[in-house]
């Protein structure tokens, strides 16, 4: 049981310090902030599908990348909601391979659109806003996501073990692991 919260812990923190970095990334090529925002950090968002430490991982990573990129004390707590809920939904429905992205797509369409407008008071309208914040999820989550995902389905047993990963969702097989 110990070792089993342990390594919970342990993937829930590398993960939230994987988004950090990729959001920093992003931020200094002027990719994660404004209208259109293409964050590399948002393709991680697909992991609940693999464990469920991503819920805490992704909503911590996403926190401190909002604090370190001086983001509105609205927008890292409104933005933060919208990757918990992305990420609960992405667990949620981690029996759908192909809907791994809808959660967080939708979830940061339906709430950054109102930060943007409201905390930040940028020139648009929410669905303006809707457009092209869903826009860059798309790209992020929809397409790196399913990317990230297609990769990590080879070494899902490997990097994600079997303990804290739903097994009914990620059944071993022997051709999964390395050789």
């Amino acid at each position: 049981m110990r070792d089993k919260k342990v390594l919970f812990i342990t993937q829930a923190s590398m993960i939230a310090a994987l988004y950090v970095v990729l959001t920093l990334l992003a931020n200094a090529l002027g990719l994660a902030n404004y209208a259109i925002q293409i964050r590399f950090s948002e393709a991680l968002t697909i992991l609940p599908f693999f464990t469920p430490a991503a819920i805490p991982g992704l909503t911590i990573g996403c926190l401190l990348s909002n604090l370190l990129t001086g983001c509105m004390p609205l927008d890292i707590l409104f933005g933060s909601l919208a990757t918990l809920l992305g990420a609960i939904g992405t667990y949620a429905l981690r029996r759908f391979l192909w809907a791994a992205p809808i959660p967080p797509i939708l979830a940061n369409t339906l709430i950054v659109p109102f930060i943007l407008a409201y905390v930040y008071q940028f020139d648009g309208s929410i669905p303006y806003f809707m457009l092209t914040v869903g826009i860059g999820e798309l790209l992020s989550c929809g397409v790196l996501g399913m990317v990230l995902l297609g990769i990590l389905m080879k070494y899902r047993n490997v990097i994600f073990q079997a303990g804290v990963s739903d097994k009914k969702t990620l059944p071993a097989k022997k051709t999964d692991r390395l050789s």
